[in-house]
């Protein structure tokens, strides 16, 4: 699911619960066309504490930059119960704060030049806008309260 809109510096609230093993995503920057984890970015909706995601690598999990930075564990509510989260792009700069605690504070500018912690092509890392879109997995996972503010618009 797409916004129709294209963002470039903005602030997305919204809340989600996870079922156990759930891994989903939010696609920001992102074209309407390729894998939003590297046309665009992908930051992970993962249920971290499930045995199946236990060998991931610290860039797959809960708030990440998929493949480009690393959040902090620890901070997800239990499957079944209510998150909220807020993520606040502006630039090169990029914040994930889960219920109420900063668990990515992240600047891109670093992997734009000299690449990634997955070592791997993303060309999402250069894009100023795009859409924002909740990438599904194939996992249920419910997202309510979903608002976004533009920061770029005076």
């Amino acid at each position: 699911m797409y916004t129709k809109e294209e963002f470039s510096d903005f602030v997305f609230r919204f809340e989600f619960k996870l079922t156990p093993g759930a891994n989903n995503g939010l696609g920001i920057r992102a074209p309407l066309t390729g894998d939003a984890a590297y046309t665009g970015m992908e930051l992970q909706i993962l249920d971290n504490e499930h045995p199946m995601h236990k060998d991931l690598h610290v860039y797959q999990y809960h708030g990440s930059i998929y493949g480009t930075a690393a959040a902090k564990r620890g901070y997800l509510k239990l499957t079944g119960e209510w998150n909220y989260e807020e993520v606040i792009v502006n630039g090169p700069k990029i914040k994930v704060i889960l219920n109420g605690t900063t668990i990515l504070d992240a600047d891109i500018t670093d992997a734009r030049k000299n690449g990634t912690l997955d070592k791997k092509e993303h060309p999402g890392l250069q894009r100023d806008s795009g859409h924002i879109a909740f990438l599904g997995h194939g996992s249920d996972v419910e997202f309510r309260n979903i608002r976004i503010k533009d920061l770029s618009k005076k």
